[in-house]
């Protein structure tokens, strides 16, 4: 009786109403995991009810119970579900609402790149062409394609999806240069009317590139960008130069990285002292000149000049390296 008794209670367990009730738990924030643990322990037969809660349901701005749902799917193997979901659009009017429906559409498209597959590549490929968001850039930027360095370089422009765009690139490497090196140098529209996204864009890309083995041939298309009157612009196409090690362009480069102590943000500061400390040798006779001068001014100046300490820490910092200080 024993036996017939339990299969009969795990039949009720498991029946369409169970599941349905576990599918609805999602909704509580206290219990929800609670609901997701055992939705999973029911197998395929959760998928179905997942899957119309997903589709069917109505987007909130409290978003969690529907990225639970797709987590739930995620640990059912329901790739299906989730290209489904992702290639459906919606028009959500209410802005709150709309951004935690992009919350849940981010887990699913980071969710549907465990997927290493051709047929997943080519649906958030088709996504790529029309939309754009964070998760869809990281997903794509997992399968380190090539193909999809355009798209990633568009991603740039976005303020959401410039960090997994870069992170992309980044892992792409040598295979991005080519496109980089372009979009560096191409203002957009024109020089004239250069949009605030595209500028963003060409900072990035060169940040990307500094990291990178640029040639000499490659340097000449980005020479013009050590006088670009966007600070960050020329900032690092300084960084790059000294990378690359043209001599006739290092003295110009390393007075725009001394420049960046005393009229760039701190996040530059310190981009412009790790740059002026890697190629120490090459901007060594510029920073002694630059100390020196400085010394020339009273006291209480070079207490203040911000500069001088800055060149003054990159020297120390290269003595103590050699096993010597100076002050």
């Amino acid at each position: 009786m024993t036996g017939k008794a339990d299969a009969q209670n795990s039949a009720g367990r498991w029946s369409d109403e169970h599941i349905q009730a576990l599918v609805d738990g999602l909704e509580s924030l206290l219990e929800g995991r609670l609901a997701a643990a055992e939705l999973i322990g029911c197998g395929p037969r959760a998928i179905e009810p997942l899957r119309k809660y997903l589709l069917e349901g109505r987007p909130r701005g409290i978003f969690q119970p529907r990225q639970l749902a797709v987590e739930t799917l995620v640990e059912l193997g329901a790739s299906q579900v989730l290209i489904e979901y992702l290639q459906t659009t919606r028009e959500i009017p209410d802005p709150v609402v709309r951004l935690g429906e992009e919350a849940v559409q981010n887990t699913a498209a980071r969710a549907l790149a465990q997927w290493r597959t051709q047929e997943v590549f080519e649906v958030l490929r088709g996504l790529a062409q029309t939309r754009l968001f964070p998760g869809l850039v990281d997903a794509l930027g997992s399968f380190e394609r090539p193909e999809m360095t355009s798209f990633f370089l568009r991603a740039l422009g976005d303020d959401f999806c410039r960090s997994p765009a870069e992170e992309a690139l980044a892992r792409l490497g040598e295979a991005a240069r080519p496109e980089l090196l372009a979009a560096a140098v191409r203002p957009i529209p024109s020089a004239e009317t250069e949009t605030p996204s595209s500028k963003i864009r060409r900072r990035a890309a060169l940040r990307l590139l500094s990291s990178l083995k640029v040639s000499t041939g490659e340097w000449a298309t980005l020479r013009e960008l050590l006088r670009n009157p966007d600070r960050e612009i020329s900032l690092r196409t300084a960084q790059v130069a000294l990378a690359v090690g043209i001599k006739e362009d290092q003295p110009a480069a390393v007075s725009r990285l001394i420049a960046a102590f005393s009229q760039d943000s701190s996040l530059l500061q310190w981009e412009a002292q790790h740059s002026l400390r890697t190629h120490f040798e090459v901007a060594q006779s510029e920073i002694e000149y630059q100390i020196e001068l400085r010394r020339q001014q009273p006291s209480w100046s070079q207490r203040a000049d911000v500069t001088l300490r800055a060149l003054l820490a990159i020297r120390n910092r290269a003595a103590g390296a050699a096993g010597k200080r100076t002050v």
